[in-house]
């Protein structure tokens, strides 16, 4: 049985890390959003950093950069942690939020939203963990665009449901990764709906496709979906620009390949998507999750 699963995770561990939380959150959503932010931050950037697992984010880094120095390692570790403590200072204002009213909020390409909405066929949409990647699919939502999402579930239980409250303030299915998810998916195409992915994780039954020079295991469900249904494939980004203050951009539907050959064209597509990826982290290094265990070690 795996270790997640143990007496002491199951009686010790996560409880613990539960009754940690939970004020955090409760004083979070006391606080203006604003605020909790802020606060968030700087809880972030300054234990975040200590903390062993930053051990993985450096690894990654060097990774990824090879030609930065250790002091630019370590400020885009501090920034990453930034970004995560202010991501959940802000997460208990998300049923609250009104992301088109919001002077915060900038949406950028909604025009490419609202043609999906109205076109009459399914559409995918695909992402990141950049930035508050929550506010990518409250966007949607919110412009009358309800997606299906796919998640992987926290280790911890307690601190899953957590996560979910905040998940369901936001229009449409929310489904767990694995079968359901693989279900929930073609039962949103066939019906004409639209899907929202984020594809920067490693998938062990994936293929390995280049990610800043070396290959990573990728997901190829929105490739062979969106090559299935011939549909529009949407990148949409967040980005953090200051503080609390965010701009989304949604992009115009993508190329999709058409050699005749389905496994080829998965394979292109899935790296053109990851490219895409890759670009973003690179011009907001801090702004991404280097905590994954995204290379093969």
């Amino acid at each position: 049985m795996p270790d997640r699963y143990s007496p002491f995770n199951r009686y010790i561990r996560y409880p613990l890390q539960a009754a940690f939380l939970l004020p955090f959150v409760g004083l979070m959503a006391a606080l203006p959003m604003g605020w909790a932010s802020a606060l968030g931050g700087a809880i972030g950037r300054t234990v975040g950093p200590r903390l062993g697992v930053s051990r993985r984010a450096r690894h990654n880094l060097r990774r990824a950069f090879p030609e930065k120095s250790a002091a630019e390692i370590e400020g885009i570790v501090r920034d990453m942690w930034d970004n995560l403590g202010r991501l959940l200072g802000e997460y208990p204002h998300l049923p609250r939020l009104d992301l088109l009213n919001d002077p915060r909020i900038e949406i950028v390409g909604a025009e490419h939203i609202h043609k999906a909405r109205d076109d009459g066929q399914p559409g995918l949409f695909f992402s990141a963990h950049i930035g508050n990647w929550e506010l990518v699919s409250l966007a949607a939502s919110q412009l009358g665009l309800p997606l299906t999402r796919i998640y992987r579930a926290a280790n911890n239980p307690l601190i899953n449901r957590i996560i979910l409250w905040g998940r369901h303030s936001i229009d449409g299915e929310l489904v767990q990764k694995g079968r359901d998810g693989a279900e929930a998916i073609l039962r949103t195409m066939r019906a004409n709906g639209h899907v929202g992915l984020l594809i920067d994780q490693k998938m062990n039954e994936g293929i390995p496709v280049p990610f800043f020079g070396h290959d990573a295991m990728t997901g190829t469900a929105l490739a062979s979906f969106a090559l299935r249904y011939r549909c529009p494939l949407i990148p949409a980004r967040i980005e953090r620009l200051e503080g609390c203050r965010f701009r989304i951009t949604a992009y115009p539907p993508m190329d999709l390949p058409d050699s005749g050959d389905r496994k080829a064209d998965i394979a292109t597509l899935t790296t053109t998507c990851t490219a895409l990826i890759e670009s973003w982290v690179r011009q907001r290094p801090g702004q991404w999750l280097w905590l994954h265990r995204r290379w093969p070690d």
